[in-house]
Order: structure tokens, then C-alpha cells, then sequence
């Protein structure tokens, strides 16, 4: 990564309390599935209309989650079955700021994704299904009860955040992906030079986009994936993956390009 942090070092910066007002919970999402050599060219093409959100002064983000799921990976197999209106459970640790969030993403037919969140306590990562408060939370939020989930999947990633310098759209670049699967023992490490692109935008505000417009004159067009279901496919060998094939092998191509 040291190219990107040569990239990143001629960058303008924007504070994590500044990115506040570009958070977008309610939003567009476009992804985009790169290597790490489509990136550093990206990159270059970009910093003039980007800034990139520093926290103590670095850029380098590295995160943590784990995904809930039941015994039989219901919300997973919603979302491999096509199912437009489906939910995601997962704690998540932003170690860069030692923060921690149980999260709750919803995704509806209309494809706007909307993200709601509670805080924990870092030492609460892996009981948080037993805090009264994540009870509550996915008894009002959800049709699950705590009693119904497991952990499943975890991974681990560095994130870079940048933000338009208009601040109309945010972009996390996820790279260095690990993933374990806590109910099956099984990890995969072999996805570390995939890149996943996402671009957030409010749908009121959807304007001309520099890194769509970059993207798409570097060839790069759009990949739909989830980051727990690729893991899911990787690290557990039960569950139902056959419309996962194709892109799976796309990736792997990627990767190794």
C-alpha cells in the first residue's frame, strides 16, 4: 500500500467531525470491484477532486466486524435468493477512533439502503447480543429475536473515506479483506488484493460524479457484493451459493490480474 499512501500523502484531508455532514445513512449505493493495480491509476486520476478523511493523521483505516446470522443463514440466503427487501446484523469496530457500533442495514425494493446504529462498548464486541439495549434494539427493528442469531462471518479491512471537495458524495475504498467464519472454523485470507469501491449518494443529490466518470473511462463498471456473503461463500461450505459462482470466479480472476 505504500503507493496509495504516496497518493494519499498529496491529497487534501477533511476531519472525521467535518465528514459528519456527508454520512448519508439514507442513501444511493454503487459498487465497484477492483485490484490493487486499478486503484493506485483510479487514485492518480482523482486526487484534485477528492479529500480523504484523516483521524489523528492517518488516512489508513482498519476495521473489524462480525455478522449475525440463525443457525441457517436465513438473511443470508434472502439476499443470495434475489430477495430485494432484506436486512443485515453485524457489530462493527472502528479501531482508528476505538469505536463500536451494533448495526442494522435495510435494503428495499427500490435499492436505498438505510443504516441504523447503537454504540457498545469495545469490550462488548463479542457479547453484545446479550446487552438489554441490542435486545431492545432487534426486537423493534427486526423480525429476529437475539435467541434466533449466531455469529457467523467476520472480516477485517483497512478503509479509506474520501469525500467530494462539493462533500455530495462519500467513497470507501476496502481493501486488504480477511475473512473467519466463527461457525464453521474456516478462514480465507486469499482475497487481500480485492478492492471494493463503494460510492454513497444521497438521492436527492445525485450529481456528476468524477470517480463514476473515472471508473467508467478505466472500464470499470459497476459489481453488486456484499462483503458477508462473499465471506459466506468462502468460509462455509453449506450454504447455498450457486448464483455466487459467477462472481466469485470473476474475483478470483481479478485478483490474480
Amino acid at each position: 500500500m505504500q503507493k496509495l499512501q504516496y497518493i494519499i500523502d498529496g491529497m487534501n484531508t477533511i476531519s472525521l467531525q467535518d465528514m459528519t455532514a456527508v454520512k448519508m445513512m439514507n442513501r444511493i449505493d454503487t459498487k465497484y470491484l477492483l485490484n490493487k493495480g486499478q486503484l493506485y491509476e483510479a487514485f492518480a486520476m482523482l486526487k484534485d477532486y477528492y479529500q480523504v478523511q484523516t483521524i489523528g493523521g492517518e488516512a489508513i483505516a482498519p476495521y473489524h466486524t462480525l455478522y449475525f446470522d440463525t443457525e441457517d443463514v436465513e438473511m443470508y440466503t434472502v439476499h443470495h435468493n434475489r430477495k430485494l427487501n432484506r436486512q443485515k446484523l453485524r457489530v462493527r469496530c472502528y479501531r482508528q477512533n476505538n469505536t463500536t457500533f451494533f448495526e442494522l442495514k435495510n435494503k428495499n425494493n427500490r435499492g436505498k439502503t438505510k443504516k441504523t446504529r447503537i454504540p457498545v462498548e469495545m469490550t462488548d464486541f463479542d457479547n453484545c447480543l446479550a446487552l438489554p439495549k441490542v435486545i431492545g434494539f432487534v426486537a423493534q427493528s427486526t423480525k429476529y429475536t437475539v435467541d434466533a442469531l449466531m455469529p457467523h462471518v467476520e472480516n477485517y479491512f483497512n478503509r479509506i473515506t474520501i469525500v467530494n471537495n462539493e462533500k455530495t458524495e462519500r467513497v470507501t475504498i476496502d481493501s486488504d479483506i480477511r475473512f473467519h467464519n466463527r461457525y464453521t472454523g474456516i478462514s480465507c485470507h486469499s482475497m487481500t488484493d480485492l478492492v471494493i469501491v463503494e460510492v454513497k449518494q444521497d438521492p436527492t443529490q445525485r450529481a456528476n460524479s468524477h470517480i463514476v466518470n473515472t471508473f467508467r473511462q478505466l472500464r470499470i463498471q459497476p459489481k453488486r457484493v456484499s462483503k458477508y456473503c462473499l465471506g459466506t461463500v468462502l468460509t462455509n461450505p453449506n450454504a447455498k451459493y450457486n448464483r455466487f459462482k459467477q462472481k466469485v470466479r470473476y474475483i478470483e480472476k481479478l485478483v490474480k490480474s
